[in-house]
């Protein structure tokens, strides 16, 4: 009885209220007031996802210059080429995955 109590807490996902980078080539600066920004965004936009994505990249194109792209959601996987310092891969909120990077 105690090692099948013992499995199910086991079992239990991990779920992260705060943001975590999984990956980031972006100067520290830079990565900070991104990462403000998608959390804010997330925060806005958690049941829209597409609405989300467009937010974060419209902010990002005015920011720090255009051709920047974004996907938010769950459960997928990527592989991009992108610009040296201007990626980041983050989830928020659970299993929300952010990842935006810059190609022109």
């Amino acid at each position: 009885m105690a090692e099948e109590e013992g499995a199910k807490e086991g079992d239990k996902k991990i779920v992260h209220i705060y943001p975590l980078v999984k990956h980031s080539d972006m100067k520290e600066e830079m990565r900070h007031e991104v990462v403000e920004l998608v959390v804010g965004m997330c925060e806005k936009f958690s049941s829209n996802y597409e609405t989300c994505a467009r937010m974060i990249k419209d902010t990002m194109d005015k920011k720090f210059g255009i051709y920047w792209h974004v996907v938010v959601g769950e459960g997928f996987g990527f592989e991009v080429s992108y610009e040296t310092e201007n990626i980041l891969y983050i989830f928020f909120g659970g299993n929300m995955a952010i990842v935006l990077w810059k190609c022109s």
